[in-house]
């Protein structure tokens, strides 16, 4: 090579080592965090909540204002209908499971942190899983207000149907968030963070067992972990599900599933869950009646109502007969399961013996 190949070369390879490290640190900013504010910062901007920092500015704008006035009159509406309710009332009927300390599941959960952390605030490590994409967050710093403005009011949309009920309805929210740069569940996951009281302290997007992202974060000085994955729990004994057995076992929730368990397409995520829990709450979608052995024990609240055309295939005959008993079940006083009405709330509790 003569002498002015040699430094074409050398030129060539030291940009593209610039290049190589600049697209390193653009991948570790937008896994762990804002270039312009922190995550806690963004999460809280997108709760309505106020920050100070790189994104202050946001918080002066009539857009954003109205925005913030919009959370809080759900927030409060949804504190005082649902979030305090289930506290209280799971502080009171499964207090020991309600401050386990250990792995919660919460499968078919799509982005509903919000409800993982009512029914078990003090989990270690939550695990959620659904259809919906992980998505991202853009450095809001480098937003103008009219486009940061747009996209706070798709991701309240996208939000809407969990915050007036207690459940998404999927295509709302992939038609939402799929006009926004707010995509996917993260923005979401966000939100619920930080109107949840925790500090956001580290985002990381993962790719095993299954496409996902791993958030660290804090409340009462107490670090804790989230994990949603990107994953189809049908079939049997997949890489997500071999994962979550090396969690140990947990306690889970089940709310709004489908009744996708009620069948043997997913056989095998019901039955990871009948292994790995020591303490199941759930409505009337998730695992069948039929499928518990004689080691659980089942408690029944709330009321069973016929869901007519759309489930009404799904309707448990045994069910139906132990909400007709005399006395029936003890009242819930909240809503639960499809039902939006409080006096139609259902919940079973399953404790392993």
């Amino acid at each position: 090579m003569n002498l002015g190949n040699f430094f074409r070369e050398l030129k060539r390879r030291v940009l593209f080592s610039v290049v190589l490290a600049f697209a390193f640190v653009g991948f570790c900013s937008r896994a762990g965090g804002q270039n312009g504010a922190s995550i806690d910062e963004t999460a809280r901007l997108l709760a309505g909540i106020p920050v100070t920092g790189a994104l202050a500015s946001f918080t002066q704008n009539s857009g954003w204002q109205g925005h913030a006035a919009a959370m809080d009159k759900a927030w409060k509406t949804k504190e005082y209908f649902q979030l305090g309710p289930i506290a209280s009332w799971m502080s009171s009927h499964a207090g020991e499971y309600y401050r386990s300390s250990g792995t919660m599941y919460y499968m078919f959960s799509g982005p509903d942190f919000l409800y993982a952390y009512t029914f078990f605030p003090d989990a270690d490590t939550y695990i959620l899983a659904g259809l919906e994409p992980v998505g991202q967050v853009p450095d809001l710093s480098r937003m103008n207000a009219d486009t940061l403005n747009a996209n706070l009011g798709a991701l309240r949309n996208a939000m809407s149907t969990l915050l007036v009920t207690h459940y998404f309805v999927t295509e709302e929210m992939r038609a939402e968030i799929g006009r926004s740069n707010l995509n996917g569940t993260l923005p979401i996951l966000y939100v619920f963070l930080a109107r949840l009281g925790c500090t956001v302290l580290d985002t990381a997007h993962i790719s095993s067992p299954a496409e996902g992202v791993r958030i660290t974060f804090s409340h009462g000085g107490r670090s804790q972990t989230l994990y949603y994955f990107k994953t189809d729990l049908s079939g049997g004994n997949s890489a997500f599900l071999r994962w979550c057995a090396a969690r140990g076992p947990g306690v889970s929730l089940i709310k709004a599933a489908s009744y996708l368990m009620h069948g043997e397409g997913f056989s095998g995520v019901r039955n990871f869950l009948l292994e790995h829990s020591t303490f199941i709450v759930q409505d009337d979608s998730g695992i069948p009646l039929r499928a518990f052995n004689k080691s659980w024990a089942l408690e029944f609240y709330g009321r069973f109502v016929p869901h007519g055309e759309k489930f009404g295939k799904y309707d448990q005959q045994a069910l139906a007969e132990i909400y007709q008993r005399n006395p029936p079940p003890p009242e819930l006083g909240f809503a639960s399961g499809y039902w939006w009405q409080a006096e139609r709330g259902i919940l079973i509790l399953a404790q392993r013996k």
